[in-house]
């Protein structure tokens, strides 16, 4: 039997704890070993037992979420998932959360319909476990919750030839998940001005897609912005899909762009890297040049078999540079990958070829 993961959660919020504790302790796999009202509390309680996990609130009386996790980081380093409001304040701090070695954000799960729970509770709980493998020693896979069935990308794109192709313009798909903010940053950074364009899905909530974009658009020579439906593919920038939407490749003519499409979860998520991939293998095929980077589970790895078949060029990051090598190997055993690389030699690898 595998071992459980302890987690403990530190919110000043009574209701988000409760919550919280209700939605982690509905997965047999998942232990809470307590919870805590800030961090102070949360420094007592680890006295008695050290946690495999941390979900963590920012805004916290006495002290921050952020002086937290720095202290953590540098004294007992432990995965912590960031459990964050959606206001503008708290995003762009669960963003520096990320920088001081947070390896997840959450939104803070609200009471709404039976879906958005349901919803909730899964990204919850992948969230926390894909945390659980990003830890220094191992950790053996632990089974999904059986919440909702596991939806491929037909229930957004069903599958269809190819189209056939009246241009020569590469284009370039890449999804990533835990760990993928940090291997976006390093990916982009080396992308030259008048790189190809760049689609991308990293497993992000609402709102923090659009503030992670604008970010790297700060620190990079190309042009990153959160895609909006109808986006051109232009040369010298890359798209960011919106959390909570679908996003996938089009092509008008010889001019590729992008959809933003609502949708059921797909590969548990949403977007996802499945449903981008199989409309990259309809809309683009050989045109395409595609990685697939750090993160647990499988969405990608079908459709990237299917770009594979398709003509496209496909990539997988290697293990040693993954935060969690889930992704990628699975893309890999489906016989989709035709080259696994480290991060620091993907961008280089996509310039050469797109030519």
């Amino acid at each position: 039997m595998a071992k459980k993961i302890r987690v403990l959660i530190v919110d000043d919020s009574a209701v988000v704890r409760k919550t919280l504790q209700d939605i982690l302790s509905s997965d047999p796999n998942i232990e809470v070993i307590g919870t805590a009202i800030d961090p102070y509390a949360a420094a007592e309680r680890m006295k008695n037992e050290v946690p495999d996990v941390i979900t963590l609130d920012i805004e916290m009386p006495r002290m921050d979420g952020l002086t937290f996790l720095q202290k953590l980081m540098k004294q007992h380093p432990i995965p912590v998932v960031i459990c964050s409001s959606v206001a503008d304040q708290g995003t762009a701090n669960a963003l520096k959360a990320l920088e001081y070695g947070a390896v997840e954000i959450i939104s803070k799960p609200k009471v709404g319909t039976k879906k958005f729970l349901e919803e909730s509770s899964i990204r919850l709980i992948d969230k926390v476990k894909a945390a659980a493998m990003a830890k220094p020693r191992a950790f053996k896979a632990v089974a999904p919750i059986k919440v909702s069935p596991k939806l491929d990308a037909d229930a957004v794109l069903p599958m269809s030839r190819p189209h056939t192709l009246t241009t020569t313009e590469k284009v370039c798909l890449v999804g990533a998940s835990t760990g993928g903010t940090e291997a976006l940053r390093v990916f982009l950074e080396a992308q030259p001005p008048g790189c190809p364009p760049i689609a991308i899905v990293q497993h992000m909530p609402e709102h923090f897609t659009a503030a992670f974009a604008n970010r790297l658009n700060t620190i990079c020579r190309i042009t990153v912005k959160e895609a909006r439906d109808g986006d051109t593919m232009l040369r010298g920038q890359a798209l960011i899909a919106p959390g909570d939407k679908h996003m996938l490749l089009k092509r008008s003519g010889a001019k590729y762009y992008v959809e933003d499409k609502a949708g059921p979860l797909v590969s548990r998520h949403r977007p996802s890297v499945d449903v981008l991939f199989r409309s990259g293998a309809q809309y683009g095929g050989s045109n395409v040049v595609a990685a697939i980077m750090t993160g647990m589970g499988d969405d990608g790895a079908k459709g990237m078999k299917e770009l594979f078949d398709a003509g496209a060029y496909t990539i997988a990051q290697d293990e040693a540079s993954c935060v969690v090598f889930g992704m990628p190997q699975e893309a890999i055993k489906m016989g989709g990958v035709h080259k696994v690389l480290s991060l620091q030699k993907i961008a280089a690898e996509i310039v050469r070829a797109c030519g």
